[in-house]
């Protein structure tokens, strides 16, 4: 992509041209040249939509829950912009696109942008450029938008670089509260929505999860809520939406979000110099010098610790 494609993309994002969008997003996934210019000439546009994480186990009805906030924001006159991280096709490496086909009904609406992306390998149940992907919907003026993660785990926390409000969503089969807070689901929420309320044990999971938070967090200034929905139902959609907005609230009069979007900053500058650093080593391994060290550290004569060095500070 030239410089002067990638600014003519750009300006169709902002005018609000889907297609361009969609390019864009896919130009930025591929890691294209001209993408890192589309994004820069969008980046002062940036940081004025309210960013919402959804993440939990997997079966545990996040893409539902996130059809059915899509449509009660829809309904308050909101836009929304939806990235669903899918596990990625072992064969393309591009998205399943399963999220997307449960949200088909949306699809006609101009103020709805719904987008897949694979998680390509990506650690912390994101894909690599999944913070340009949301970068680029903000800059598109979305009012909200909603990042849907792959699952979680105990190293599936890379929402917390990118979301200012992050919801989890467990199901009454979610497990014991040790496992729970092993997995660090409750170290970063936000809000905790039990779905699928309607199986037996919902209550009592409930009622665990409230106990264990006025103890673990009681010096906590944000008091997270336990919401019960049953998302295939409708049933609590309201009142999580409603704990999302009351967080952003929150987050503004507090302070918090100036806070959250420093570390958004830090995290975004690591991430690309990581990169950066990766795709240089790899044009260096290309040349005279780097086939030098390759052959060193095959032949043990050097650990790969020191070759990285060199080949890095390049003496």
């Amino acid at each position: 992509m030239t410089p002067q494609r990638a600014r003519q993309l750009a300006a169709g994002v902002v005018a609000g041209d889907r297609r361009a969008l969609a390019r864009l997003i896919t130009h930025v996934e591929n890691q294209e040249d001209g993408a890192e210019t589309a994004l820069a000439h969008l980046f002062p546009r940036t940081g004025r939509t309210h960013l919402v994480g959804i993440t939990g186990p997997p079966g545990a009805g996040k893409s539902t829950l996130t059809d059915k906030l899509i449509r009660e924001a829809r309904g308050r006159g909101r836009s929304v912009g939806v990235i669903c991280v899918d596990p990625s096709s072992p064969f393309s490496g591009g998205a399943i696109l399963g999220d997307r086909i449960r949200m088909q009904e949306h699809a006609s609406d101009d103020q709805v942008f719904i987008r897949s992306i694979g998680t390509r390998g990506g650690p912390g149940g994101l894909s690599r450029t999944t913070q340009e992907s949301c970068m680029l919907l903000d800059a598109a003026g979305f009012d909200l938008v909603i990042l849907e993660t792959a699952g979680v785990g105990q190293t599936e926390l890379g929402v917390l670089e990118v979301a200012h409000t992050i919801l989890v969503v467990l199901v009454p089969e979610s497990g014991d509260d040790i496992q729970m807070m092993k997995a660090g689901i409750l170290e970063i929420a936000d809000i905790l929505a039990v779905n699928k309320c309607d199986r037996p044990a919902s209550d009592q999971i409930v009622r665990e999860l409230r106990a264990m938070l006025e103890i673990a967090l009681q010096s906590q200034p944000w008091r997270i809520p336990v919401l019960k929905t049953i998302a295939d139902k409708g049933e609590g959609v309201k009142e999580v939406f409603e704990a999302v907005e009351e967080h952003h609230r929150w987050l503004k009069e507090s302070g918090t979000l100036s806070h959250r979007s420093a570390r958004f900053a830090r995290a975004a500058i690591v991430n690309f110099a990581r990169d950066m650093a990766a795709q240089t080593a790899l044009a260096l391994l290309e040349e005279k010098r780097g086939a030098v060290l390759l052959d060193a550290v095959a032949s043990r004569r050097m650990d790969p610790f020191t070759a990285a060095r060199k080949l890095l500070s390049r003496r």
